[in-house]
């Protein structure tokens, strides 16, 4: 089986399946044409497509949609571990989120994921110390999407933001590989404290809506955060918690991030 997250297996096998199905989506609904072929089928690469789609969301008068469309693409084509994260995300949604039918509605609609894919851009820009600019794109991501990432925090692959609505994610947090997270999940920190702020989430986690995890806590790997609970401690590997404040519930048994079971 090919690994979806390979652009070189077969070529590159999540653009080609997003090919296919934007070229069925414009047949079956001919309105959307016209916004199909400009987002997916005028475009030669997945990082094109990206480029032209989230510009065309984020562009502003402080910065038109030509000037984000080149900058993003520069950001895109320089950088290509944000091309291979966003292939892996794309997979991850189609695996756990039943309203996905594939792998065109992220690209074209899921605002969890095209906020995603801009905080990858606005994150590269931090590194490379155009902090002015990585500032601005969190303020437009999180005015159009709703979703506040703070461009330092640190964001594995294969990430699903579920809806999305409300997410915040602070200056110090880490998110490892394969975590799921809900609508208006926070990791936030406890006050005016100033340095390593933020939770550590780690592999595998899921973590329910409206949940609060606050302060530099550690969600240990394969954890599940019950909805509306406020996690003020460290989270061991492999339970469940839920409730304010949140405490263990019982053990979690496989992988919570792709099971996608909130129920306690």
């Amino acid at each position: 089986m090919l690994n979806p997250s390979s652009p070189t297996a077969g070529g590159d096998p999540v653009w080609t399946k997003l090919l296919e199905e934007a070229e069925e989506a414009a047949r079956k609904e001919p309105v959307l044409a016209e916004l199909i072929h400009d987002s997916i089928l005028n475009c030669d690469s997945l990082e094109a497509s990206l480029a032209h789609r989230i510009s065309r969301k984020l562009g502003h008068y402080a910065l038109s949609e030509p000037h984000m469309h080149d900058l993003f693409e520069d950001v895109l084509k320089s950088n290509a571990y944000i091309g291979e994260n966003a292939r892996r995300d794309i997979a991850a949604i189609d695996q756990r989120d039943p309203a996905s039918n594939g792998y065109l509605s992220p690209v074209l609609y899921f605002k969890g994921f095209q906020a995603l894919t801009a905080y990858r851009i606005g994150h590269e820009l931090w590194k490379q110390d155009r902090k002015e600019m990585a500032l601005y794109l969190q303020s437009i991501i999180s005015q159009v999407f709703g979703v506040d990432i703070h461009p330092a925090a640190k964001i594995g692959a294969g990430v699903l933001f579920d809806h999305a609505t409300s997410i915040v994610i602070g200056e110090t947090a880490v998110v490892e590989d394969h975590v799921s997270i809900l609508h208006e999940v926070t990791l936030g920190g406890t006050g005016k404290e100033k340095g390593d702020r933020h939770p550590k989430v780690r592999h595998g986690v899921l973590i329910g809506a409206g949940a609060k995890i606050l302060g530099n806590v550690e969600i240990g790997q394969y954890a599940r955060v019950g909805a509306g609970s406020v996690v003020l401690e460290d989270v061991p590997p492999h339970v469940t918690v839920a409730g304010v404040p949140a405490k263990i519930m019982g053990e979690v048994i496989g992988d919570p991030s792709a099971k996608m079971d909130h129920c306690i």
